[in-house]
Formats: C-alpha cells, structure tokens, sequence
C-alpha cells in the first residue's frame, strides 16, 4: 500500500513450508520482545504490522524502492513533520499535537506562507530551528529527481524559495497562487525537518558544515544519507539516527522487520508516548499473525476479512474487532512502456474489455466478505466526499465478459485455442492499434504480492474471469517490497522494463492526503505514476485542482479518469480488520493508514 506521505503507499500461496516458517519467525519476534500468552503489561505492546509489509527505511527522504506506509509511520514517531495532517482524530486535519509548526499564515494573494515553529529541542538538547527546515528543503531542491515525493511543477520546483526570519519563524513563497488548503494538507506536510547540527555532512568522519548550501554540496549529503540509510543493521547503533524530535527513539530495528522503539525521554511536543516500549513485529503471512493473535502475542494487529465469520473467536479471547476504512484507492498498475504489451495496453478498447472482465461487485462481496466497495475511479469512495463525480459513481464499464469479447472482436481480434490473437494488425477502428502486431496474443503477467489469502484468492478469480473473455492471466507473488522494486518507472529499451502488471494493494494501494488529486500517481512523469501513463488533458486536470477554490477540477479528473482506464480499478477495501486487545485505547485508526504508537494507551477500560 502506497502513501501519499513520501507519496507513499503500497501494500504487497501459501504452501505448508511457508506457514513453518512463518511461525518460527513470531516465535523469534516473540521471545525478543518478552512476548508471551499475556503480553499485555502497562509499559509495553506488542504491535503486528500487517502481514508482508516489512518496514526497510529510516531516514526521512523517501526514494522510489521505499514506499511503505510503515516506514512512514515509524519515521513519523521520531522524526515529526512540520505539518502532520491525518486522520488520528477521527477526521482528516492539522494534528498541531503532532506537528513542530504552530501556525500557518498565508498571504491573501495566496502565492507565499509564513511558518511558526514551537519551542522544540532535538534529543540532544539542541533546538529545532528554522535552519532545520531549510535544510531538508535545500537536500530536497537539489535531489528532487530521487525523491519519491516528486513530481514536476510541484513540490519542490512550486516552492521558490525559503527565507528564514528568525530562529522559529520562514516564509516559503510559491510560483504562482495556490488553494491553501490544497498546500496545507498536501504539500506541507511532505516537509520533514531534519537536524542540520548532526547531518549535514559528507561522509561519516566528515565534520558538519553548511554542504546543503550549494547544489554540489546537497547533492553530497544526499549521497551520504542515503548509503546510511541502507545499511539496515546498523540503524540501532549509528549515530545519525539517535537525534530525533519525536516522542520515539529506536532501540532496535532488524533486518528481518521487528523494529522496537522505546519513549523519547528528551521530547518536549504535545503528543508525549504514553506506552514506553513498542514491539513492531512483522509476519510472513497473515495466517501466521492470526495465530499470534490467537495465542495472546500480540495487543494490536489483523486479519483477513474472511475471518469476520469468526469474529467471536477473537471477541472471547478478549480483543475488540474492529473495521479500519481507508482514504484510498485499489488497482492494478499497466507498464504502457513494456514492449510486449505495452502496445495493446495503449488502446483504450483494450483496457476497457480488461475492465469489463472483472466484477468487482461479486469480488468485493466474496472475497472482502463485504468490507471493500466497488472502485471505478481515481478517488476514494469507502468514505463520502464531494470529490467524486457522477460518472465514476456510475461505473463507465460495467461488468460483462460477453460484451468484453465482442469489443476484441470488433478491433481486430481472433480467439485461437481459447487466447485472441491479434489478426488484423493496423490503426483503424477496426483493427488492433497503433503498435499492435499480428500475431499478438493477448496474455497479461502480473507480479502480485505475495502472503495474503485473500490477494491469492482475488487474483484467481481475475483471471479466471479475464479467461471467459479470451485473455490469458499469469500469476506471480513476491513480497511486498520486491513488488515494488521490480516494477518501476521504465522506458522499453531497459530490462528492468519487462513487467506488465503489478499488484500491491489489497489493503488498498494509494492512500491519499486530505486533497485526492492525482499529481503523483497519474501526471505524465508523476513519482508513483509506476506505468507511465501520460495524458495531457488529465494533466491540465490534475493541475487546476491545486489551485481551484472548488471541487469542480476535481470532479472532472474524476470523470476522465473514470473513462480513461489509466489502470486496472478494482475494489477498495478496508484498510485492515483490526484486532486490538481490550484495554487498549486513546486513538482513532487513522484513515491515512498510518499508526501513531505515541497516542496508545492501556485505559485498563
């Protein structure tokens, strides 16, 4: 699951081998962290990440290879955006709590913003600063093209420039007006500020200077960050990651995934951690979670929607079972680029008869047991807005393998030993497209993540549906973040560029900030627009919903997208099935999909 934090979030059969392995993995979470059958104890929780979504980053500047919603939530408890803009409240908005900012002032031309910071001091006793801030921003400027968060004409390249008054006080001015509350719930909050006493520098026995001063010097320390950042088994124990500002500082974090984090005793924000110690515990499957859950090993964690029917099971065992709804949206990603397909998944026909083969009414049904909805567009629909428009609502596609076949048919199509092949290659509307040779057989791989039933079990029902209309479906898994590194942005003469379809999301593949707008995941070069879809009209879309006072841009991309098929829609689902033990409370699961181990707390209710 992709978040929009580091624009960020993705998620991503289960043979016998696996599950042991699987066990012995909670075993070994288990006897590191002093859990056992009641591990709930006032000064610690055992916490289950969702199952296959290994956390693999620490430092707050996201890259491509990186975009996992834990990581967010983890670097968020100890490193504190300028804005944190969530949804821990029960509503998404400004969480000042969270936040080193204490206000926003934005001029009434709309073009620039006034920040002030609180009084807030680093771990080791040194100030957060207005300097703090320009250097994140000054490493951002200078390597935006590696940041995840990037995409051309916004953040950073939307930002002229950052001009510190004092010590607590900065205005960053804009190219050109914007909806501020567009900035404030989408842009501002990518800001991280980082420690410029303890990271700006080069290497590791380099001494700290001003590097991110000149564009040579940031793209240096960017360099240096980030091979830091790789080195997984020494985040405990590097220096760089002891000086932090969030109510956590890390005990430990393996390579395996079990991350422990432990109450920064230097904190001085307004979100204090009311747990000491938190066990992040990661699982292989979410049958092997399930049985932790079961066996008293963990406090807080999920199941598959499959496992409502058995929801008692959990309730007498003395957990409440509870629905998490997410900002999002579910889909498959096309590589127009790949040089096979990428041709035939060009053709909007193309996509369309893909679309019309799948029903996410029986999937979201069936397979979600009910906690997924339909999705036919770009933006969320689990949870009401005005964002969404009448022509996404009313499903351009509706699902019919029989009307499918016949549009294949009509452009050019053959079926041979039960697959269409292309058989009358050319660009007219009678014919395959542009790109499309003859003999071309319509087969479709996709790299899906691995570990989840119900993703295995919703594949199956794919492609035994896209089988009906003549197209063949190959199914691969691989973990979540092998997902994502092996389906990237690409051109067609790379060899990385020979994925088709990926699939990351079944529990939910983008999650949003409060403004859904589709600058990241379907503007023509957009950070996580992994298929490299481009259309110019969408982009003019895309772009007036930054700086419209109404929700009318908005509703239009929702209509063009709705049509256009940039991707594969299928249903969004919860973002989990939580299960939390009885007594734990002080939070609202937040509908961003991040996690705020600060805000829990055993009530003994």
């Amino acid at each position: 699951m992709l978040s929009a934090r580091l624009r960020q979030r993705r998620r991503w059969a289960l043979t016998a081998g696996a599950a042991a392995s699987a066990a012995a993995l909670v075993a070994g979470c288990s006897g590191s962290s002093g859990g056992n059958s009641a591990s709930a104890t006032p000064d610690k929780i055992n916490y289950a990440l969702p199952a296959n979504f290994t956390p693999n980053w620490i430092l707050p500047l996201g890259t491509a290879a990186h975009l996992n919603t834990n990581n967010n939530s983890i670097i968020a408890a100890l490193w504190e955006p300028l804005i944190a803009y969530d949804g821990s409240t029960g509503s998404i908005q400004w969480n000042k709590k969270a936040s080193l900012a204490t206000a926003a002032d934005f001029a009434k031309d709309g073009k620039s913003v006034t920040i002030t910071l609180g009084n807030r001091h680093w771990s080791d006793g040194k100030p957060v600063t207005s300097r703090d801030v320009q250097f994140f921003y000054n490493v951002i400027k200078a390597n935006k093209d590696q940041w995840a968060s990037y995409n051309k004409g916004q953040a950073p390249d939307n930002w002229t420039s950052l001009k510190i008054a004092d010590d607590t006080h900065f205005t960053i001015t804009f190219d050109k007006a914007y909806n501020p509350q567009w900035m404030l719930a989408n842009e501002l909050p990518l800001i991280i500020p980082m420690p410029q006493h303890a990271w700006d520098k080069t290497s590791a026995s380099g001494k700290v200077s001003n590097a991110d001063e000149t564009t040579a010097g940031a793209k240096q320390v960017w360099k240096y960050l980030n091979n830091a950042a790789k080195d997984i088994s020494a985040y405990a124990t590097n220096p760089l990651w002891k000086t932090v500002d969030g109510p956590y500082t890390l005990k430990s974090f393996s390579t395996a995934g079990k991350v422990v984090l432990t109450a920064n005793k230097k904190y001085d924000g307004g979100e204090k951690a009311n747990i000491p110690t938190v066990n992040l515990l990661p699982f292989t499957t979410t049958d092997a979670e399930e049985n932790a859950l079961r066996s008293g090993q963990v406090d807080y964690g999920y199941i598959n929607a499959g496992e409502l029917d058995q929801k008692s099971s959990f309730t007498n065992l003395g957990y409440d079972v509870k629905p998490w709804t997410g900002w999002a949206i579910t889909y498959m990603p096309y590589n127009f680029n790949n040089p096979t397909m990428g041709p035939v998944f060009k053709q909007l026909y193309a996509r369309q008869a893909i679309q019309e083969s799948i029903d996410q009414a029986s999937l979201a049904k069936v397979i979600f047991n009910g906690t997924a909805v339909p999705g036919y567009g770009p933006i969320p629909t689990a949870e009401a807005s005005d964002f969404v428009s009448s022509v996404q609502k009313g499903n351009p596609y509706p699902f019919s393998t029989a009307k499918a076949k016949a549009l294949l048919t009509a452009h050019g199509w053959s079926e041979q030993g039960g697959v269409m092949v292309c058989t009358s290659p050319g660009s007219s509307s009678s014919q395959c497209g542009e790109g499309v040779a003859k003999g071309t057989k319509f087969e479709m791989k996709v790299l899906s993540q691995s570990g989840s039933p119900v993703t295995d079990n919703m594949m199956s029902a794919i492609q035994s549906s896209l089988e009906k209309t003549g197209i063949k479906f190959d199914i691969k898994t691989a973990p979540v973040n092998s997902v994502l590194s092996q389906t990237p942005q690409c051109t067609a003469s790379q060899s990385i560029c020979k994925w088709q379809l990926s699939f990351f999301g079944t529990a939910g593949s983008w999650y949003f900030p409060a403004f859904p707008t589709g600058d990241s995941l379907f503007q023509t070069k957009g950070g996580s627009n992994f298929g490299n879809y481009s259309n110019p009209s969408v982009d003019k879309l895309i772009s007036a919903s930054t700086t419209s006072s109404t929700n009318e841009a908005v509703q239009q991309y929702s209509a063009a997208l709705a049509k256009d098929l940039p991707v594969v829609w299928l249903p969004e689902p919860d973002y989990q099935i939580s299960v939390i033990k009885k007594g734990l409370g002080g939070f609202a699961q937040d509908s961003l999909a991040n996690f705020h181990p600060q805000q829990w707390k055993w009530t003994g209710k």
